[in-house]
């Protein structure tokens, strides 16, 4: 590698750069959410990286991040590489940044050599996959395959701002949000390279694994509504409280996962009582689900069977539930012929060509819609994430360079043959 260009090792490091302020929100944690000043200071950050890489620079009406090396022909298809750049709250720093850093090393590897393609390569980084703002996710990377609905732009964070109004203040265009859009005949494939998520690779001692599919998952918020209270006079027996039934729904849907195949589980990972003091009966709860499954069949089954017991449990106690579809995505399959070139590119490094699928949602399952794609999974200590103690080596980063490499290699000489 050239001399001061330690390609895994600068990934990761970038990657450690970004997880304090002024790129979290919070100081001694990362948090970084879609339009917030902590991605925008990324943003700024990562444009600098990507112009040095080769790369010319723009921000879409969605606000994403997109570098472009151009290919032999100017304007050629492009291969796009990329990840989310926003984080859960107390998140980890490698979640979506390293699938950046490292397609930006990939391109700057290429530059460096002097290498053109027949098709450019793009860096995108995706402002908003975890949804940790606004109730829905992938909104940048739905605007791009473009199949994100205006009524995503109507959403509200916890302070009332819609996805359209923080956008706008962001510097993004929500009225000419349909501009973001790709067209199928400008795209060649999507590369995606993510931290695994799970233990897997770390249990079988690999650094890296190739994605065959990416689960179907489904968000649904749900209200239960009793009547607001004295927590000291009003007798246990004469109470409508929504508490003890929301507890009720979460112990339905552990049931119901728990007896499930293909995968399936179920999260609640927000939950609030209204108006949420010490000394009141909650007059409504509010929670949200998370079911997901490797099939649409399954994750559908038992998204019917929660939504009628959480019914049922409402009308037994005499009170009201309201259930929101907040999000819908089907299983994802990446595309066969990538799958094995990302195979041959392994075997290539002298690596086992470990096939696995995702339980985690990933930016490729939606720009399935768009183009083919690929998903390189990078080994994780303990299977860590979403957590501050997730943890990669820079060998593994470097193998996954390298691997990314390979795979243009061999893309390349498909499309010259």
């Amino acid at each position: 590698m050239t001399e001061g260009f330690d390609i895994g090792a600068r990934a990761k490091a970038r990657c450690d750069l970004l997880g304090v302020p002024p790129y979290s929100e919070v100081d001694g944690q990362l948090t970084r959410r879609f339009l917030t000043p902590a991605h925008a200071a990324a943003l700024s950050a990562l444009e600098d990286w990507m112009r040095q890489a080769g790369m010319s620079v723009r921000r879409d009406a969605a606000a994403n991040l997109i570098g472009r090396y151009e290919g032999e022909a100017t304007g050629a298809k492009a291969l796009i590489i990329g990840s989310h750049i926003d984080s859960v709250r107390n998140g980890g720093r490698y979640d979506g940044p390293l699938g950046v850093m490292l397609g930006i090393d990939v391109v700057e590897a290429l530059h460096r050599a002097g290498r053109r393609l027949p098709f450019a390569v793009e860096v995108i980084a995706f402002g908003d996959e975890e949804g940790s703002r606004f109730p829905a996710s992938m909104s940048c990377s739905r605007a791009i395959a473009g199949t994100l609905d205006a009524s995503a732009l109507e959403m509200r964070d916890a302070e009332g701002v819609s996805v359209a109004e923080a956008l706008a203040a962001f510097g993004g265009d929500p009225a000419g949000i349909a501009s973001a859009a790709r067209k199928p005949e400008e795209v060649l494939a999507f590369l995606e390279a993510h931290i695994e998520q799970g233990p897997v690779l770390e249990a079988e001692g690999l650094a890296l694994g190739v994605v065959t599919a990416i689960a179907a998952q489904k968000r649904i918020m749900v209200k239960i509504v009793g009547t607001a209270g004295h927590a000291g006079t009003t007798p246990m027996a004469l109470r409508k409280d929504p508490g003890p039934a929301a507890a009720e729904c979460l112990l339905a849907l552990e049931r119901i996962c728990r007896a499930g195949t293909d995968g399936l589980v179920g999260t609640v990972g927000r939950i609030t009582a209204l108006p949420g003091a010490f000394n009141v009966i909650p007059g409504a709860v509010e929670f949200s689900m998370d079911i997901r499954a490797e099939t649409s069949a399954t994750r559908d089954a038992a998204v019917d069977a929660i939504c009628a017991e959480i019914h049922a449990i409402a009308t037994a106690r005499d009170l009201k539930a309201e259930i929101h579809l907040m999000q819908a995505l089907a299983e994802s399959p990446c595309d066969p012929s990538l799958i094995g070139i990302l195979e041959e590119a392994l075997s290539d490094l002298s690596l086992p060509a470990r096939r696995l699928p995702s339980g985690a949602g990933h930016d490729a399952m939606v720009m399935a819609d768009l183009c083919p794609t690929a998903m390189l999974f990078i080994r994780c200590e303990g299977g860590i994430s979403h957590n501050p103690a997730e943890a990669v080596t820079e060998a593994d980063c470097a193998l996954a360079a390298r691997a990314m490499l390979t795979f243009i290699d061999k893309l390349e000489r498909r499309e010259r043959a």
